[in-house]
């Protein structure tokens, strides 16, 4: 089994790259999707990975393996659907590399997980590994709907009740969702279940209602999160560990797309905890977050998510 598990969306990115002589948008099928992304950013960064999601049996969803085989990542959880067609996201980029978002999802094969699909890693997955992971990896996108939110909370329960590292991010999509109360309802549900959270600082005031990093991050730490880490985007990451704070800065870089860059920095993150049976010092820490930081600048240099990720020999590690 691999060190990390990521369970979640899987998708075609259908990103703007650019405009014609005409003004017209261009885009490119990158593929991506929060969880996928993280297990690729892992698996290039040097931890065994796998996926635990669904897609349509279509051509998108043929990419979509086949880029997941490539990277090394697992797919033995990767289930199909005959039923709906994969996921689709628009991704519209403006001049600052900045992204907004538009979704063919209603529904999506990544929504169709069902309970015995997310859990059946825990039963050593279709393959038969009888290991389980050191970490499980979510995002919120799985909670918007059913079945999937109830296949990623129980595959959550599950996991943890064995032990099992659980690593949450809160992405939140407005378009996914049928008004902002009910997104906070459900993305605050799994948190008291949750030891690593990686969060945006957009994202700490819609969980909190505050933007003040120290007292924010703070009510989260009541859950019982060990490691709480609020992305700053150009100014880098606050980190709070018990009642260690801290910040450590971004890498400089000219922005080519951000798309997948929170996704690489967890994904780096992961890729250096999961081989630590406890969380690490501070100073382990700050060398942790800026390996990550490093990793999620190479991708923001470059267009797409996975297709922008760098490898351990690009950061000369």
């Amino acid at each position: 089994m691999a060190q990390i598990m990521t369970l979640g969306e899987v998708l075609i990115d259908l990103t703007q790259t650019g405009t014609d002589e005409k003004g017209i948008p261009q885009f490119a099928a990158f593929p991506g999707g929060a969880p996928a992304n993280v297990a690729v950013a892992a698996s290039r960064l040097g931890a065994q990975t796998g996926f635990i999601g669904k897609i349509g049996h279509d051509s998108f969803g043929a990419q979509l393996r086949g880029t997941l085989e490539e990277d090394r990542v697992d797919t033995s959880c990767l289930f199909e659907t005959y039923a709906v067609p994969t996921t689709l996201a628009i991704v519209s980029v403006d001049d600052s590399g900045e992204r907004s978002f538009s979704f063919y999802r209603d529904p999506g094969a990544d929504t169709q997980l069902t309970e015995e699909e997310a859990a059946a890693f825990l039963k050593g997955g279709v393959s038969g590994d009888s290991e389980l992971p050191l970490i499980l990896h979510f995002g919120s996108l799985s909670l918007t709907t059913e079945p999937s939110r109830s296949a990623a909370l129980a595959a959550v329960q599950g996991a943890r009740a064995k032990g099992v590292r659980i690593s949450y991010d809160p992405n939140y999509r407005a378009a996914l969702w049928p008004g902002e109360d009910e997104a906070v309802q459900w993305m605050k549900r799994p948190l008291e279940m949750v030891d690593i959270l990686k969060i945006s600082d957009e994202e700490l005031v819609l969980l909190t209602g505050t933007d003040d990093l120290e007292k924010g991050s703070e009510k989260l730490a009541e859950y019982g999160i060990g490691l709480i880490m609020i992305t700053l985007g150009s100014e880098g990451v606050f980190y709070r560990m018990g009642k260690v704070t801290g910040t450590v800065p971004a890498e400089k870089v000219t922005v080519a797309d951000t798309n997948g860059a929170g996704d690489t920095f967890l994904g780096g993150v992961l890729a250096k905890l999961a081989p630590m049976k406890e969380l690490p010092s501070e100073e382990e820490l700050r060398g942790v977050l800026a390996f990550a930081n490093r990793a999620a600048a190479k991708t923001c240099s470059r267009p797409g998510a996975i297709p922008a990720m760098p490898t351990l020999e690009e950061l000369g590690d």
